[in-house]
């Protein structure tokens, strides 16, 4: 067996926390590629070791195409009711492919005793897939990904303008008891224009340029880092548990479980959720998607 392909497989034992003989399935020296073909790591073929090109490539497909989201990609049969892509494979696979790449992983989310972001080696995604018409297309992972624009949006106008009232057939709502104007979902440059023609208070002109603003559709502005997931022991068995396997693959929600994560603030309340399914870029639901992780390092002579 190629010293590489053992390499991994040393690492693999190492993630999943107790060493054990190789995997009866585990690929035979007769059976592995080139040096310079990706290798697959898993008895799938799910997940894939591209040493040449460095870079992990995983097999999945769309699960989601709208609605609000807590992943990128979760293992199949976990949280696709909230992740754009699925993958059948087990995160710790994941986690030891990056490792076999030279990934350092860093630390998850912290929220006690104070927040702390994600951190760890940044990992660059692509999603590459055959259109409809059969054409190739590969692009970033940030391009299906954009800011929840399906949400309310809240502006405290207090006091608010003398004799105020909105039109009973404005979108725009008023709480009289709160003295907060509430939006829903986009705002147009033609609704925006028309609202400010209702009033010329200044604290309604600035809420109604500040929905507006807030609410435009922009993909996502923020890369992943690998965070590297952790470990839970179960107390009677003192089994040890990669906490990826939850689900958590490659979030856009800050989790503590996740094994890729947003090197931002994300929360992960379900009605706070920051981030959108960007629909109309994303090829139906079904289609074969690979995801690609390059790790990215300052200095990649040495490396």
């Amino acid at each position: 067996m190629p010293r590489s392909l053992r390499m991994y497989f040393v690492a693999a034992v190492a993630v999943a926390g107790t060493m054990r003989p190789l995997p009866a399935d585990a690929p035979k020296a007769a059976d592995v590629p080139a040096a310079d073909k990706p290798v697959a790591i898993n008895p799938q073929g799910t997940v894939l070791l591209d040493k040449a090109g460095k870079r992990l490539l995983l097999k999945g497909e769309v699960c989601l195409r709208e609605g609000v989201l807590e992943m990128l990609a979760c293992l199949k049969r976990t949280k696709e009711h909230e992740s754009i892509l699925a993958v059948d494979a087990q995160a710790w696979v994941v986690h030891a492919g990056l490792l076999a790449l030279g990934a350092e992983p860093g630390t998850p989310v912290q929220y006690q005793p104070e927040f702390r972001s994600p951190s760890g080696q940044p990992i660059d995604i692509y999603l590459s897939w055959t259109d409809e018409q059969q054409k190739p297309q590969r692009v970033k992972a940030q391009t299906w990904v954009r800011n929840a624009t399906r949400r309310y949006w809240i502006e405290k106008l207090d006091p608010p303008p003398p004799n105020f009232k909105l039109p009973d057939d404005s979108n725009l709502r008023w709480d009289e008891k709160r003295k907060e104007l509430l939006w829903y979902g986009p705002m147009s440059d033609q609704q925006r224009d028309e609202l400010l023609k209702l009033s010329d208070h200044a604290g309604f002109q600035k809420a109604i340029k500040s929905f507006h603003k807030q609410t435009q559709i922009k993909e996502l502005d923020a890369g992943w880092v690998f965070a590297g997931s952790g470990f839970y022991t179960d107390s009677k068995t003192g089994e040890k548990f990669y906490q990826a396997e939850e689900g958590n693959l490659i979030c856009v929600a800050n989790f503590a479980s996740a094994t890729l994560d947003l090197a931002v603030p994300s929360t992960a309340a379900n009605d706070e959720l920051l981030y959108e399914a960007y629909t109309e870029r994303i090829p139906p639901v079904g289609t074969p998607v690979t995801i690609e992780l390059v790790p990215v390092f300052k200095n990649p002579e040495k490396k």
